[in-house]
């Protein structure tokens, strides 16, 4: 009993001693390291805007705030009107439509289904003034506003439903005072919160993100780098780096992880390997609507239903969440949510006003690219699936007109009368209604760029090289080792295999007869 002790412990010995002797450190990723580094100075102004004669005049409407900005920034007026932030739509050539202007003005989406004869409201996330109607001159500097992006007291807010005035609580003074680099704020004022509330359209992009750790966001985390919006979506005259996928068609100005990280980010040349065809995001980001639900689903023809005094009415789900609005109908939400997967090449066809419906369900913004593109990728995305209201007769999805101050406006938010609605929003578009309507089904894709987890948390190969239930199921257009079978790649396989038994019985069997052979010789 003692030898068989003695020796386990000395053969525990000889293993620890081993694992110390050959274990090597992970070796420290430096361009990573480096980059980190580089975000670790944050910027301060160099400018104290409270210093300025001009900026403590008592403003009485936001008009004056910007001509007292311009007088300094000249020009910059004419660079923010040239941008999509300002006009809400972007020049480009489309396959199949050729040179098109495509942006909120004509783009369709299946959650307030369009800002076209709802400006009033829509325009509480547009960078100008007046925006009532849609004869919004384009052309009038006055309008443009500067407060909306670069207000560093916190306190700039839009009205409701006001044409993108700001709210009259606002202090004009103190906010043209406090005027500097864009913050997260700034960005998010309009981005968390589009689609009518907080994380509604997106799922990456909420507010949550203000304020956030490592476990929710690397690259946004108050305990991390704790980068704002600009730090890579970064402006030359006005124009943002990047681009909405909701509404941009071509692969052009788009912003990509390689710009920092390069195209060979990882210590492991097999990792490495898979950037060609599966985008960073994929292993990046396993799951977003990581604090706060988001929209997965909006059926517009659930709407309209009223309580018994003939009220709208609301409900709601353990976390706060409408699941019905009668002014909007149903919703379906989820969070810590495994996104689905495309392949993406960064081009895009979108459901443009006065679009024909060709097939089902419609897709808003169609994602291009397949296994065999060679600029596509695998990206995660969001799927918004609803319903929305459509003429069978013009086979035109309708845009309705939504919403107005008051009854009697023909206004859905208040008639809910859904034939009034689509005759006036289809009039202020100037195209044809039926009179008949119904709703048919939409999808919507939103690829997830946002709520980047920690390396340690980034998918194991076993989550996509799975036989089965893998997060690459729903792509069959490609062989994916460990998941597909195919017959000649397992034949070939199993010829190897069998070679090399036979290969090493042969060899063994060979050296064997030969010693045997050997010993008989030398007994002679």
């Amino acid at each position: 009993m003692n030898k068989t002790i003695t020796i386990a412990v000395l053969l525990t010995f000889i293993v620890l001693l081993l694992m110390n002797f050959f274990h090597r450190d992970k070796p420290l990723n430096l361009s990573q390291y480096q980059l980190k580094q580089s975000f670790a100075n944050k910027h301060e102004p160099s400018v104290d805007h409270r210093q300025f004669d001009i900026l403590k005049q008592n403003f009485k409407t936001p008009q004056e705030v910007t001509e007292a900005c311009l007088t300094c920034h000249n020009k910059r007026h004419e660079e923010i009107m040239r941008s999509s932030h300002w006009n809400w739509e972007r020049v480009a050539y489309v396959e199949g439509k050729g040179i098109s202007k495509m942006g909120k003005k004509n783009v369709l989406n299946n959650f307030c289904i369009g800002a076209s004869t709802n400006e009033q409201a829509c325009a509480a996330c547009h960078i100008g003034f007046g925006m009532s109607h849609n004869t919004f001159d384009f052309n009038n500097a006055r309008n443009v506003d500067c407060m909306v992006c670069h207000d560093r007291s916190e306190e700039y807010i839009k009205g409701s439903a006001q044409a993108g005035y700001p709210d009259r609580s606002v202090n004009l003074i103190k906010v043209a005072q406090s005027v500097g680099r864009p913050n997260k704020i700034n960005c998010g004022a309009c981005h968390f919160y589009s689609g009518g509330g907080n994380n509604v359209k997106h799922g990456d992009l909420e507010e949550a993100l203000l304020s956030c750790d490592r476990d929710v966001d690397v690259h946004m985390a108050a305990n991390g780098i704790n980068m704002d919006c600009v730090d890579c979506h970064s402006a030359d005259e006005h124009r943002i780096k990047g681009k909405l996928y909701s509404v941009s068609s071509t692969d052009v100005d788009r912003l990509r992880c390689e710009e920092c990280h390069t195209t060979k980010p990882h210590l492991d040349d097999v990792l490495n390997r898979h950037f060609s065809k599966v985008a960073c995001q994929t292993c990046h980001i396993p799951i977003y609507a990581k604090e706060n639900s988001t929209k997965m689903a909006w059926r517009w023809s659930e709407a309209g239903r009223l309580d018994e005094q003939g009220m709208p009415y609301h409900e709601e789900d353990s976390l706060g969440n409408h699941t019905y609005l009668s002014i909007k109908g149903e919703f379906e939400w989820a969070n810590k949510v495994k996104p689905e997967y495309k392949w993406f090449n960064g081009n895009a066809q979108h459901y443009k006003l006065g679009d024909t419906v060709t097939s089902l369900p419609v897709q808003i913004n169609r994602l291009l690219g397949s296994a065999s593109d060679s600029h596509s990728k695998i990206y995660p995305v969001k799927v918004h699936r609803g319903d929305q209201i459509y003429d069978p007769n013009t086979q035109l999805l309708i845009q309705p007109k939504v919403y107005a101050e008051a009854k009697g406006d023909s206004a859905y938010w208040k008639d809910f009368d859904w034939k009034l609605a689509a005759e006036a929003g289809m009039k202020g578009v100037g195209l044809p209604f039926s009179g008949e309507f119904e709703f048919i089904e939409t999808e919507m894709y939103w690829p997830v760029n946002h709520m980047v987890s920690p390396a340690e948390q980034a998918l194991s190969c076993e989550e996509c090289h799975a036989r089965e239930n893998g997060r690459l199921a729903s792509l069959n257009d490609f062989y994916l080792p460990g998941r597909d079978k195919n017959d000649w790649i397992d034949l070939l396989g199993s010829l190897l295999l069998w070679g090399a038994l036979a290969g090493v019985t042969i060899h063994g069997s060979a050296r064997l007869i030969n010693a045997y052979r050997r010993n008989e010789l030398e007994s002679k």
